[in-house]
């Protein structure tokens, strides 16, 4: 077992299942402190007692959070912080799709909310432990459902017009511009950020939306990458010395590539930076 990661102290935030879950025992297994973040206690501890099981790390932690909301993003900042006083590496990796229009406690559309608010506002509450820590990374899982999609900021959470196949793919172009304009601002601190695309991956991804979703992926999982080959490229971000003061890339298959060129529209960046901290004021 190779302990590159050993000393390190990484989060990956949905971490119950799919990707999450194979990232984050991927890292243990490297020697890094892992903090899972969910929203299910029975679900976190039951992946923790898997990782240190399959991994014989017991460096594995929970934080059990909603990072739907605002509340609960910040609970789970607060938690890690009163813990710690380093973070190596910031895996956001939870994410859902949303067939129908919902809102959040706060009265924000959940796509929005969890998509990219939540990538958003935990990132900005760990900035400071993550630069103290530099050189550190922060690792955002995206999708090249991003393509094609545009930011229409006079319906940002489908007030006026919702799909969710729509609303997910704006989300993960939101992804990309954050990590895009976060790069620009983290330049010369040490601190890395990247985005990544799975792939289709056989999981537990939609399961939220009901008996049709599941069926759906059920019938194009054949066709769908098993979760470690999904989960490759989040823990080669994470972890390895070739990427090593590599940012503001989109990587696919652990290789860079161009992402659509709305992705790289740095006006809409700095617009979607200043809505968003609107919302987290």
């Amino acid at each position: 077992m190779s302990l590159s990661m050993q000393g390190k102290s990484v989060i990956v935030t949905g971490a119950t299942s799919g990707i999450g879950w194979v990232t984050a025992r991927e890292l243990a297994r490297k020697g890094a402190r892992v903090i899972l973040v969910g929203r299910s206690s029975a679900k976190l501890s039951t992946v923790a007692e898997q990782i240190k099981n399959q991994t014989s790390n017991p460096l594995v932690e929970t934080i059990c959070a909603d990072l739907s909301t605002r509340a609960g993003v910040q609970f789970a900042a607060h938690e890690y912080k009163k813990r710690h006083t380093r973070l190596d590496v910031l895996v956001n990796n939870a994410g859902a799709i949303f067939m129908k229009r919902e809102q959040n406690p706060d009265g924000v559309e959940m796509t929005f909310a969890l998509n990219h608010l939540n990538y958003f506002h935990l990132t900005i509450l760990l900035l400071d432990l993550l630069k103290a820590t530099a050189p550190a990374r922060i690792v955002n899982v995206s999708s090249d459902a991003h393509r094609g999609q545009v930011i229409d900021f006079k319906n940002l959470q489908g007030e006026k017009e919702y799909s969710g196949f729509s609303a997910y793919g704006r989300s993960k172009l939101m992804n990309l511009l954050f990590s895009m304009e976060l790069s620009r601002r983290l330049q010369g601190t040490g601190v890395t950020v990247n985005a990544l695309h799975p792939g289709f991956v056989a999981s537990e991804f939609g399961k939220n939306n009901g008996k049709f979703v599941s069926l759906v992926m059920r019938v194009m999982s054949p066709i769908a990458r098993s979760v470690e080959d999904g989960a490759s490229t989040s823990i080669y971000l994470a972890s390895s010395i070739e990427v090593e003061g590599v940012s503001g890339q989109y990587f696919t298959d652990k290789k860079p590539v161009i992402p659509d060129s709305a992705a790289l529209n740095s006006v809409t960046a700095q617009r979607l930076w200043d809505i968003s901290l609107e919302h987290i004021a």
